[in-house]
């Protein structure tokens, strides 16, 4: 028994490990991570679950229905300036965020996992990333040459 709570004890903290984020594909060579705190689910629906609002910006798809709560479903890449996704899809991925009594759904390409980061690992996107992606980001992380976005909910909400 004591050598059980000894191997728990040496166990390392969530801290060493690192904050958790939602690993998310937005064009093939351009992954951003959504703090994982800020994500409240994640869902495939069908295409003809959106109901598109027309003379909206056109990141702005339109509503979503989704147990009972209705809120905006935007394209993440679009609004980002980015490749927007197809609209002739027949399902779409979409990871819906909260920041306070807020929620949006985030319309993107593919949901890739979670990945763990330390705070201290994000870095200044700028002169990293294109001026347009700045005022939506946290940072970026350099993971094995590759850059990855750190998006910030808050910024991408009030938009």
């Amino acid at each position: 028994m004591n050598n059980s709570i000894l191997e728990l004890s040496t166990l390392p903290s969530k801290k060493k490990l690192g904050e958790p984020y939602l690993k998310l594909q937005l064009e093939a060579k351009t992954i951003a991570l959504l703090p994982l705190k800020q994500a409240q689910e994640v869902i495939v629906i069908p295409a003809k679950r959106i109901t598109q609002i027309p003379n909206m910006a056109s990141h702005i798809w339109g509503l979503l229905n989704q147990r009972n709560r209705v809120f905006w479903g935007i394209d993440l890449a679009n609004l980002l300036g980015l490749k927007p996704i197809s609209p002739n899809l027949q399902q779409y991925n979409i990871a819906i965020i909260r920041v306070e009594e807020m929620s949006l759904g985030l319309i993107i390409n593919e949901i890739q996992g979670v990945l763990r980061f330390n705070i201290d690992e994000i870095q200044s996107p700028l002169g990293v990333v294109s001026t347009n992606l700045a005022p939506y980001l946290k940072g970026c992380i350099l993971d094995n040459s590759e850059v990855l976005l750190v998006l910030d909910p808050e910024a991408i909400i009030n938009n």
